[in-house]
C-alpha cells in the first residue's frame, strides 16, 4: 500500500516511517509540490481533516493510495489547555521548535512551575476510496520549565511521559514508539485499516 503522509515536519515523517515499516510510506512533498494548507479548524480533528483533504483532492490516480494526515500538540492543563492546537505556532506562525518551547517555559516559569501535569494527543485522518476515518490517541505525564535531552522533536525536551523518570527528549526512539500518543492513535488505525482493505 502507499501512504502519502500530508505533512511536510520531518520528525513525523521520520516516526510515521518507522511505525509503518511494511508499506511505503512518502511525504507528500517527494510527489506533488509544495503548497499552503490553512488549518483553520478548531480541533484536531478538523484540522487533520482539512490537510487529508487538501493532499487527496490534489493526486491524480487515488487507486491502491491512501492520505494519512495528523494533527497532534500538547496540552497543559494549568494553563487553560494551552497551547493545544496551537502547538505547531504557539510562539506565532513561523516559530520553531526552540521558540515554542521558550513560550511554554516561559508561561510556566511566570507560575513559578517546575513541573505540571500536561499531555499530547494525536488525531490521525485517513482518507481511502473516497473515505474518511479518525482516530486519537493520547500520552500523558508531566511538562517540565526547562528542556532536557536534544532527541525527538517540538515539546519532547519539555515532557516526561508517565512512568518514565527521563524526557522524551532523552528516551530512544523505540522506546517512544510504545507509548506515544501517535503510535496509540496508529494502533487504532490498524483495526480501522483490515476493515476497510480487504
Amino acid at each position: 500500500m502507499k501512504i502519502i503522509i500530508a505533512s511536510g515536519n520531518k520528525g513525523k515523517i521520520k516516526e510515521f516511517k518507522a511505525i509503518l515499516p511494511d508499506d511505503e510510506v512518502l511525504a507528500y512533498k517527494e510527489i506533488m509540490e509544495e503548497f499552503e494548507i490553512v488549518e483553520d479548524g478548531n480541533t484536531y480533528a478538523k484540522n487533520a481533516i482539512i490537510k487529508a483533504k487538501a493532499i487527496y483532492e490534489k493526486l491524480e490516480n487515488k487507486k491502491d493510495v491512501m492520505v494519512i494526515s495528523d494533527d497532534s500538540g500538547i496540552s497543559v492543563p494549568i494553563l487553560n489547555n494551552e497551547p493545544n492546537i496551537y502547538s505547531a505556532r504557539y510562539a506565532g506562525v513561523d516559530a520553531t521548535d526552540k521558540q515554542n518551547n521558550e513560550k511554554l517555559i516561559s508561561k510556566l516559569k511566570d507560575k513559578n512551575i517546575k513541573k505540571i501535569p500536561a499531555y499530547y494527543t494525536a488525531c490521525i485522518a485517513l482518507i481511502y476510496n473516497d473515505k474518511t476515518y479518525t482516530v486519537h490517541g493520547w500520552m500523558y505525564g508531566e511538562v517540565l520549565n526547562q528542556e532536557i535531552g536534544d532527541g525527538g522533536f517540538g515539546y519532547d525536551p519539555l515532557f516526561t511521559p508517565s512512568g518514565y523518570d527521563k524526557t522524551l527528549g532523552e528516551l530512544d526512539d523505540k522506546i517512544k514508539q510504545q507509548f506515544s500518543h501517535r503510535s496509540k492513535a496508529l494502533e487504532l488505525l490498524g483495526y480501522i485499516l483490515k476493515v476497510i482493505i480487504k
